[in-house]
């Protein structure tokens, strides 16, 4: 019998053609994260700009975090001109997957190493597009379907999300390798040309009175925050405090990775193989493992391992840059590296959904998503000048020193949550692993 209903379940999965768009619109808002990121900076690197200009150029990934600030105006207000035709969501999505195309066609067509200006241009236009696609899509995601059928959805997005990540890390990197970087980023704007299609298949959500009623500047903006710190009280600064100091390493450090490997002589076909196909697998181990955690060993004992695991991780980063070319070192420290990030994501994202009210969760969410990568960024601009200054090793070193801090305020906050202890902040939380794959 439960064999049968397990069969009539899968049956039902694979025959919702909303799945299949899921996964190819999920595709679609992953493969441009890295061509904005990491992929650029190698790119950067080989082409001899300065480690301090490519830590400044990490700010064109701004727009992943202060998206929030126009999200609201892609619900109110129609895609011009094509969005009469396709409707308000996919008329917004086909025109930023059209944006994000043609910003990787014009970065293909620049020369970072004597022609930056124009490379920045289309870095922050690929990075702004990018992001509002990310808003687009997750917007069709929530009115396509009733809240029970969300999560499948979800597990589709995030699944597709990854693919698109490790095509625009390691296949661009093998490509770049084989051929040049113009090819590598022309073959990913084409490449775009999944979701798009995916866009031109997909149904239109319907749209109720109140959803086309323009709301107010404070129904969209201040509300949601106004419950986050009536539902907190004093402790609204302190869980602030922790989201926004919690992945700092990994943000500021991120920029400077691949501009290490670079500069220790690892080809792009050996980043690609070990940072990425190899790292890949590693991440989702420890986004597993992080989720189990956060199962058996509750919430806040699950943050505060991740976070200390995280910070001190980038040790093994120190150590692969006092080593030099040694693959060995390299797959060691992706191996620490990747599982202690994606255990400590997991348990963030677990985290921040227990601290948002239902009433507000996609506005208070997008809110504290956008909180906790805001000033890794905002610092990882200037990573490079201090890499300048005290070299690779003492720089790795100092990254990883920030897990004291997080340490003490992860205690803080556990003492704080144990005092008002809610069984559903950790059957919420747990609910929240498939939500992992994306951090």
């Amino acid at each position: 019998m439960q064999f049968e209903s397990q069969r009539k379940s899968l049956t039902r999965l694979f025959a919702d053609k909303r799945l299949a768009l899921m996964l190819a619109l999920g595709f679609s808002s992953g493969l441009p994260f890295l061509l904005v990121f990491s992929t650029q900076s190698a790119w950067l690197r080989e082409a001899g700009v300065a480690r301090e200009h490519i830590g400044l150029m990490s700010w064109v990934a701004l727009a992943y975090s202060l998206k929030f600030l126009w999200a609201p105006l892609l619900d109110q207000y129609d895609a011009p001109a094509i969005g009469r035709i396709l409707g308000r969501r996919r008329g917004w999505m086909a025109l930023t997957q059209a944006g994000v195309a043609l910003a990787l066609v014009g970065l293909a067509f620049g020369d970072p190493g004597h022609n930056l200006p124009w490379t920045i241009a289309f870095a922050f236009l690929l990075g702004f597009c990018a992001a509002t696609q990310d808003v687009v899509i997750d917007g069709w995601r929530i009115s396509i379907a009733p809240p029970e059928q969300q999560g499948e959805l979800s597990a589709a997005s995030q699944f597709g999300y990854r693919f698109g990540m490790l095509g625009a890390g390691a296949g661009a990197l093998y490509i770049a390798e084989a051929a040049s970087w113009r090819t590598a980023y022309l073959v990913m704007a084409c490449l775009m040309s999944v979701g798009l299609a995916a866009t031109l298949l997909a149904a239109e959500p319907a749209f109720s009175a109140e959803s086309h009623r323009r709301k107010s500047l404070r129904e969209a903006f201040v509300d949601p925050l106004k419950d986050f710190f009536r539902r907190q009280g004093r402790n609204a600064l302190l869980f602030i405090a922790l989201l926004a100091i919690y992945r700092l390493p990994d943000f500021v450090s991120g920029v400077m990775a691949n501009p290490l490997y670079i500069d220790l002589g690892f080809s792009k076909a050996e980043i690609a193989s070990i940072t990425k196909v190899f790292g890949f697998a590693v991440g989702l181990a420890g986004i597993f493992a992080g989720g189990l955690a956060v199962a058996r060993l509750g919430l806040m004992p699950s943050l505060l391992i991740g976070g200390v695991a995280a910070s001190a991780s980038h040790l093994s980063l120190a150590l692969v840059a006092t080593q030099g070319h040694d693959l060995r070192f390299l797959t060691l420290s992706i191996c620490v590296e990747n599982f202690a990030g994606g255990f400590a994501g997991t348990a963030l994202i677990a985290f921040m959904s227990s601290l948002t009210s239902p009433l507000y969760a996609a506005a208070q969410y997008a809110l504290l998503s956008s909180l906790y990568a805001l000033p890794g960024k905002l610092l990882g601009g200037f990573s490079g000048y201090a890499v300048a200054a005290f070299g690779y090793p003492a720089f790795f070193v100092a990254t990883s020193c920030i897990g004291l801090p997080v340490a003490a305020i992860c205690i803080a906050v556990w003492r704080t949550q144990s005092r008002h202890e809610d069984p559903s902040n950790i059957s919420s939380a747990s609910d929240e692993t498939d939500k992992a794959i994306a951090s």
